[in-house]
């Protein structure tokens, strides 16, 4: 069963082309895999769709076997909680501690403060941030800054991971660091869809990888085949 199923998805805005036309692929549970063309491809366009951020024009995304057209109201919400979000400039709020950013989504959910501390001290070791819970970003490297956006995007433990362009402002070193931390994921049980634009690094990932090509999915690359 498949965890995303993208079938003939479309999305059109108003006065300009297709930002996708026609896209149907899907992932298995587990998986990591990558959304890659060039810049207005719509790679991040299909994210959204994903987070429920957009909704598409024509077609069927399902999450979790869920047709996310019947995910209305308050159940936007909760399809949320399912689908962590990393962003490119990680969206983190200055005035608050890498503690306060990362616990937000819990207290949103409502958990008791005791299991959010534990979750957050969790998730912080995991992303390599053990013991900088009271720094504010600002004292935190750009890198860390990061790390700390995707502590903030899994502590919910959500099904589905989606980052968009993550590594886009890291140099090459960090870059990868932040990669291998993707793909550490699918062993704790969540499926992962990045989008990024950074071919050699993606190459050097051997995941599965789907090109977009002014809003068609023109290829769908096999790991064992990203050597040619």
């Amino acid at each position: 069963m498949a965890l995303l199923r993208f079938d003939k998805v479309s999305k059109s805005y108003p006065g300009n082309p297709p930002a996708l036309s026609e896209v149907s692929f899907s992932v298995e549970p587990g998986e990591m895999l990558f959304v890659t063309g060039h810049s207005g491809a719509g790679k991040s366009t299909l994210l959204r769709l994903v987070h429920l951020s957009e909704r598409p024009s024509r077609g069927t995304v399902l999450v979790n076997e869920r047709n996310l057209a019947k995910v209305r109201g308050r159940k936007v919400p909760l399809h949320r909680r399912q689908v962590g979000v990393v962003f490119q400039d990680h969206r983190l709020l200055m005035d608050r501690s890498v503690h306060d950013n990362v616990a937000l989504p819990l207290l949103i959910a409502g958990l008791p403060g005791s299991e959010v501390g534990k979750r957050v001290r969790t998730v912080l070791d995991r992303v390599g941030l053990g013991g900088r819970e009271r720094a504010l970003p600002a004292q935190l490297s750009t890198g860390e800054q990061q790390r700390v956006g995707i502590a903030r995007a899994i502590v919910g433990q959500p099904l589905l991971l989606v980052a968009d362009e993550p590594t886009g402002n890291l140099d090459p070193q960090l870059a990868a660091e932040i990669m291998q931390l993707f793909a550490e994921l699918p062993a704790g049980g969540t499926t992962v869809l990045v989008a990024s634009h950074d071919l050699m690094l993606v190459k050097r990932m051997r995941r599965r990888v789907l090109v977009l090509d002014h809003g068609r999915l023109v290829d769908d690359i096999a790991p064992e085949d990203l050597a040619a």
